[in-house]
């Protein structure tokens, strides 16, 4: 028995058994733009009947709409030929005998036969991958209907081609070149799986020679494992089969109609994966007897591509709008209290009008200064992560004394000092230093001023510096309420605020400037704290590892 249905299956023109069987519409048109032959899923594709379509113009199939520009679109291809791969993003629409429109997928080919030209098509109904799982269940009920149909028809037209061996063997050069032109994979089995068909494209897409495959291997070889063994438990939980190889799972879903426009992968010789669609059914004789499978599967890289990018680009717009949610909220809040004190301020300043009153007015003067120095301020984050995102934070190193700058900024930091609360620093090893003096002083006071508000009055913060070695550290440690484990995670996220710490002052940025500060400088920060018994943040640079570019 298998040695007859390996005769069988050999007993035709494998071209001739891949056109009339191929579950794709495939069409040759001339130069002028008439249909001279067409596969019968092409024909059911549109609805027309056998030898319908032959002699008519190509237009026919599409829209109305498109007749003007179609026409132009097949004189530029007849004058300059370029094949064009299946899925390269066109939007196509093909129209039915009953004038129904639908979304298709078109490749593209020409060959010359007898010194004329022809062009070729393999067309897809694209809509059929956007129905919902219930229409397509439908499909693959009607599947087998079409595929006897497709059967009875290729025996009376295989009857009457014997009849005609000029036109025959014309007929089966043309088909030999289309499938050799396809961009799609083609691939035949016999029964038992191995291959005895293996077109160019195949070549291409898997890497393997037709001679390293043909009556060698089976289709497994290409299949990832584990995609096999997702279908061996389905086979299993859907119809109770029990497979005993690789090759048994892929047959048994073919005969159900299970592998059709089926998205998975295929490993090449390289072992890289490649996406593709994938469509198996099997292959009849005159008796309407299995005797092999045909495999088509189309490269859809560049699809899934597309789609990679496009949910990237829907994850950096959904950041995007809760970074500007948190933004708006943050900064309607932040904003609001210091205008709010420069408002009340400027009012009280206008009723003290007594020269005896102006100790009053140097009062709400201050508070106006204090306040426009927090605006400030926060405009400058705003601005400096503006910077850091365009990447236009540009390094400018100098040489300069650290112990010096550092206590200056302790200085400047004193009026800012809760009750009772004192800042310690202390130095050691050389006091030169070549970095960039701005970044520095700003890492400084971002973090000198963080341990001035998150700490406890009466309490000590402590600064320490060191330089040897090629090796500078920098030390804040401070007594204040600490950081949450589950907040640390998150501590340099731009816009972040402690659980914490909503009630304190701030705009989130802080630290997530610091922290990139750091990484120009080709530094590295650590931190370390407990609730209610305060942080340390300690930071190391290597001045002579500096890139300024």
């Amino acid at each position: 028995m298998i040695k007859q249905a390996y005769q069988d299956f050999h007993i035709s023109n494998p071209y001739e058994a891949f056109f009339k069987n191929a579950s794709i519409g495939i069409m040759v048109v001339n130069k002028s733009g008439e249909i001279i032959n067409t596969n019968p899923f092409l024909l059911t594709l549109f609805g027309y009947e056998e030898n319908e379509l032959n002699g008519k113009k190509i237009e026919l199939l599409i829209p109305d709409r498109f007749h003007h520009q179609h026409v132009q679109h097949r004189d530029a291809f007849n004058r300059n030929p370029i094949s064009r791969p299946m899925g390269v993003g066109l939007e196509l629409f093909g129209k039915k005998k009953d004038g129904t429109e639908f979304s298709v997928e078109v490749s593209l080919n020409n060959y010359e036969s007898n010194g004329e030209k022809f062009a070729f098509a393999f067309i897809t109904d694209n809509t059929q991958r956007l129905n919902d799982k219930n229409e397509i269940t439908h499909l693959n009920n009607d599947l087998e209907l079409n595929v006897q149909n497709r059967t009875k028809e290729l025996t009376r037209t295989l009857s009457v081609l014997e009849l005609l061996n000029e036109k025959h063997a014309i007929t089966l050069a043309n088909q030999k070149a289309i499938l050799d032109n396809a961009r799609v994979m083609l691939y035949a089995m016999n029964e038992n799986g191995l291959i005895q068909f293996f077109n160019p494209e195949a070549i291409r897409l898997t890497g393997y020679e037709a001679a390293e495959v043909v009556k060698k291997h089976n289709p497994t070889l290409f299949h990832r494992s584990i995609e096999i063994e997702v279908c061996r438990e389905e086979l299993f939980k859907q119809h109770k089969i029990v497979t005993t190889n690789d090759f048994d799972v892929i047959k048994q879903k073919a005969l159900r109609n299970e592998i059709n426009n089926l998205e998975c992968f295929f490993v090449n010789k390289h072992k890289e994966e490649i996406p593709v669609s994938l469509t198996i059914t099997p292959i009849k004789n005159k008796k309407n007897k299995i005797i092999g499978f045909m495999g088509v599967a189309i490269d859809i890289s560049d699809r899934k591509k597309a789609e990679i990018n496009l949910l990237e680009a829907l994850n950096k717009e959904k950041k995007l709008g809760e970074m500007k949610s948190r933004f708006v909220s943050m900064a309607s809040h932040e904003f609001r209290t210091p205008l709010s004190t420069i408002l009340s301020s400027a009012y009280l300043i206008e009723k003290y009008t007594e020269c005896s009153e102006q100790q009053k007015r140097e009062k709400h003067i201050s508070r106006i200064i204090s306040s426009v120095n927090n605006l400030t301020n926060i405009l400058n984050e705003f601005l400096s992560v503006g910077k850091i995102e365009e990447g236009k934070l540009v390094l400018h190193v100098s040489n300069f004394n650290i112990k010096k700058l550092i206590e200056t900024i302790v200085t400047d930091l004193n009026p800012l000092l809760k009750k009772g609360q004192k800042i310690d620093y202390t130095h050691e090893g050389s006091e030169m230093i070549e970095l960039d003096n701005s970044l520095l002083k700003n890492i400084i006071l971002n973090l000198l001023s963080n341990a001035i508000k998150f700490s406890y009055e009466n309490s000590m913060i402590i600064i320490t510096s060191s330089y040897h070695d090629d090796e500078f550290v920098i030390k804040v440690v401070d007594n204040g309420i600490g950081i949450t484990k589950d907040d640390q995670e998150h501590l340099m996220d731009r816009f972040f605020r402690g659980s914490n710490a909503v009630n304190v002052q701030g705009t989130g940025l802080g630290l997530h400037i610091v922290s990139k500060y750091v990484e120009r400088m080709q530094g590295r920060i650590s931190y370390e704290s407990e609730i209610n018994k305060g942080t340390s943040f300690t930071i190391v640079f290597t001045p002579s590892l500096l890139d300024v570019n």
